[in-house]
């Protein structure tokens, strides 16, 4: 058993190439294998997003604060809430964020494949993230 104690890995500011504007990571758990498990807590601000990337083994995003998007390539944007549990598939390409007026804070659990958990692609741009939301 290992017990990582409250305040004891700080919060660090995503990193630019992955994401945009202002986005804060708290990590929850990086599992050694044979695990395969990598779940943060990630806080964007309004406005804020990542970039499009996919997950080799899918991903879940569970929100617990806030007004957030999340799109799928080549449908429109969704709003989420919290409580929401959004399920991406394997390989599915798609970004997520908080709204334009809006924070947005989600857990983030993927399972890594071979040291991969994540495969980034290019910036959602602004046209992209101005889109109208669908249902």
């Amino acid at each position: 058993m290992k017990i990582h104690p409250a305040g004891s890995r700080p919060t660090r500011r995503a990193p630019q190439q992955y994401f945009t504007g202002t986005v804060w990571q708290d990590p929850i758990i990086a599992t050694e294998a044979p695990a395969h498990i990598v779940s943060t807590l990630v806080s964007f601000e309004p406005g804020a997003r990542t970039a499009w990337h996919t997950h080799p083994l899918g991903q879940t995003l569970y929100v617990i604060s806030g007004v957030g998007r999340v799109q799928t390539q080549g449908e429109p944007a969704r709003e989420i809430r919290p409580g929401d549990v959004v399920w991406i598939p394997p390989g599915e390409k798609h970004w997520h964020g908080g709204s334009p007026t809006n924070g947005m804070a989600h857990i983030a659990m993927q399972e890594s494949l071979d040291g991969n958990y994540a495969t980034w692609m290019e910036h959602v741009t602004d046209a992209e993230y101005a889109a109208k939301v669908g249902e």
